[in-house]
């Protein structure tokens, strides 16, 4: 049983609902937990397709702002960790060996971005937005960057995670995170279909499709993520991390005493 998603089997399709609308299915710790073994239930099962969607108006607003204020409290250790953990995540979501689509339905933000566009296929309704934020309270966007440079280049990486800035759905697809953009009413039945489609096709096929694209890139990305982790622990420790971590919690302007390192 779990308390941050639900997980619902239909025929060879599984589905992944984050559930925690109330908090705009963001991201703690739990549902951390509760997605890797959904994935492992996934993989154990006949389901051949999963489907990742958010409950209510969002897909995933990134991390909890509990979370956030836990974690301007660890200790260096912890914080290595806890970013091991988010790394350990992302990474399962990108070499799962069964086709994933991503059906965003509202904001994906941040880590929920991540959940989003990681995904072999991500659907999104025309008023989906889409960002990481990260340099707007003093964090660092390093996991998702392993991924995000090797999706949409270099100079496109450097826009997003740079500026922190929020961009609409079309132009999201435009930079090649979105797949395919589908009316809200749609959304869902739109998911199936292309499930649906995918389980037409010769499964054998699709699993050495996908485990050749995964490994093809492996040996990189677990470098770059170790890099990653250590420099999302570090950067907890800042004072630019703590300040921003307040004055978000505090609705107020950041005052930044760092200087450019």
């Amino acid at each position: 049983m779990h308390s941050t998603l639900i997980l619902e089997f239909s025929g060879e399709i599984a589905k992944i609902t984050l559930n925690r609308p109330e908090k705009r299915n963001a991201i703690n710790t739990q549902m951390i937990a509760e997605l890797q073994t959904a994935l492992d239930t996934i993989e154990k099962s006949h389901s051949r397709v999963a489907i990742v969607t958010g409950a209510g108006t969002s897909f995933c607003a990134g991390m909890d702002l509990d979370m956030l204020a836990a974690i301007a409290k660890q200790s260096p250790a912890e914080n290595q960790e806890d970013s091991r953990r988010i790394a350990k995540m992302l990474r399962r979501l990108w070499s799962f060996p069964r086709p994933m689509i991503a059906a965003v339905n509202g904001p994906a933000y941040a880590g929920g971005c991540g959940i989003a566009t990681l995904c072999d296929f991500t659907l999104a309704t025309p008023d989906a937005k889409f960002g990481y934020t990260e340099v707007k309270i003093g964090f660092l966007p390093a996991i998702v960057s392993v991924f995000l440079t090797r999706q949409i280049g270099d100079k496109r990486s450097r826009d997003l995670l740079l500026t922190g800035r929020i961009i609409e759905a079309a132009e999201a697809k435009e930079f090649g995170m979105v797949t395919e953009l589908v009316p809200a009413e749609r959304l869902q039945q739109r998911a199936f279909e292309l499930a649906n489609d995918l389980i037409a096709a010769s499964p054998s096929s699709l699993t050495r499709a996908k485990q050749l694209l995964t490994s093809a890139a492996a040996a990189g990305v677990d470098h770059d993520l170790e890099r990653a982790i250590l420099e999302n622990a570090r950067i907890r420790c800042t004072p630019d991390f703590k300040e921003g971590v307040a004055s978000f919690l505090e609705k107020r302007k950041p005052v930044w005493h760092s200087k450019p390192e």
